[in-house]
């Protein structure tokens, strides 16, 4: 997916309309995110016009819009901080519309910002996807961008457009132009069939990776993208795997006699950490891909497991239960300067740093719950998020906003849920069948 250039558009009309570049500086519509949010911004999401009737591989060029602006309404209204206005009384939105809206009424909606754009079908079988955003009250542009995709990207742009959006009224990264690997999980309980599976972030252009021939579990996006790292049962021997999303190719990690698992990345992509068993527990250790050489970075009989590099790469989060349950710990990342951040009743387990590097978010075990909370680097400022019976294995968005994970219901049913720093904007991830212990990936290219 390209950004496109003026000259690429047609019609004329949409050309000079989409001239790539800032808007007028003068509006201030803004939406504040520092202490959350207790009242989304109204904001309005017309179905995109068509500059021409067009048939596309994609389908038709006027219901591709409508299937763009909902989704782009889906994605704000997930994020907790926007409020989509219902379209019933919406404007007639046509293409001289796109770029000159009648503010007036739009006004009448009670809306505060709106989107719209539109769908082209080039000469070269590619789609031009335009992106407007105004402030209603203010009267101006504040932002735009155009898209060209070949007919199978159009829900990217679709994302590209709410990261458009998002990014303008909040000050934020975006995240919705990303993907999630998951188990996906069949079967009964006793003979579980879990298979590594893949998505978009809202649960579109979902796909299998793996056949559910060997038990998978705890998979994880490099940052590279390209690679994902999981635990196999293949063969009855317990270990860590790559595989690659290119080709399709999986192998193993290391030669280990025992048991290795729970992986992740370091943040250059270059390196592994994960668990090893021994001696009545285990330890983590840190292992390099190119070289294959191996450097242990716990020592004793505790169980150590669940690492999680700070994304500077300089702290390791884990959990462990050297103190006689299960606890989080940080310490440096060659092994030295060992920290316990939590404290009080109950457990913490699978701790995942954020991206921006403010925050831990892990499962806070009480009473025989398992939730969804977060916590500072230093121990302070503890704060559950979630109040599911069973709420775990988080994984922090691209932008460190929104935590996703796995939540088993009391009737067994496993699923994929979302929700924001606030805890107040919770939504359910759709998959075709049950879902545990996601790992949100980078924002794509």
């Amino acid at each position: 997916m390209r950004p496109a250039p003026a000259a690429q558009l047609r019609p004329a009309l949409v050309a000079a309309a989409l001239a790539i570049g800032p808007g007028p500086a003068m509006a201030q519509l803004r939406v504040d995110i520092t202490e959350g949010v207790a009242a989304p911004m109204p904001i309005a999401v017309p179905a995109f016009p068509a500059s021409a009737p067009a048939d596309t591989p994609a389908g038709e060029t006027a219901a591709l819009g409508r299937q763009v602006a909902q989704i782009v309404e889906n994605n704000l209204r997930g994020s907790g901080l926007f409020r989509p206005v219902a379209s019933t009384g919406f404007p007639l939105v046509l293409m001289p519309q796109v770029t000159n809206p009648g503010f007036l009424q739009w006004r009448a909606t009670n809306a505060q910002a709106l989107v719209t754009g539109f769908v082209t079908a080039n000469a070269d079988g590619t789609l031009t996807i335009g992106c407007y955003l105004y402030d209603i009250l203010a009267e101006t542009e504040l932002a735009r961008q155009g898209f060209t995709v070949q007919p199978a990207g159009w829900r990217r742009a679709a994302h590209k457009c709410s990261d458009l959006v998002y990014s303008r009224l909040t000050g934020e990264e975006p995240y919705f132009d990303s993907r999630v690997v998951y188990v996906s999980e069949t079967g009964p309980r006793t003979r579980r069939v879990k298979r590594l599976a893949i998505m978009d972030q809202d649960g579109a252009n979902h796909r299998f990776l793996t056949s559910g021939q060997n038990l998978v579990l705890m998979p994880r996006f490099s940052p590279t993208q390209q690679t994902i790292t999981y635990m196999s049962f293949e063969g009855d021997r317990p270990r860590v795997w790559l595989y690659d999303l290119g080709s399709g190719r999986q192998r193993p990690v290391g030669n280990f006699a025992t048991m290795s698992f729970a992986p992740r990345f370091a943040p250059d992509g270059q390196r592994l950490l994960f668990s090893v068993t021994g001696g009545g527990g285990s330890n983590i250790v840190l292992h390099d891909i190119a070289t294959g050489t191996n450097r242990r970075l716990t020592s004793g009989s505790a169980i150590d497991t669940s690492p999680s590099f700070s994304p500077d790469g300089q702290r390791i989060v884990f959990e462990s239960d050297r103190g006689g349950r299960q606890q989080l710990y940080v310490m440096n990342a060659d092994g030295s300067g060992v920290e316990r951040i939590t404290f009080g009743d109950g457990q913490a387990a699978s701790p995942v740093w954020s991206p921006r590097g403010d925050l831990i978010a892990f499962t806070r075990i009480q009473g025989g719950r398992f939730r969804i909370a977060i916590i500072r680097p230093d121990g302070t400022g503890e704060r559950v998020l979630t109040d599911g019976w069973q709420d775990e294995n988080p994984s922090w968005s691209p932008n460190g906003r929104v935590i996703m994970f796995s939540r088993q219901e009391r009737g067994g049913r496993s699923t994929l849920h979302a929700v924001d720093l606030t805890g107040r904007a919770e939504r359910l991830v759709p998959t075709p069948l049950e879902a545990s212990d996601p790992a949100w990936g980078p924002l794509l290219p």
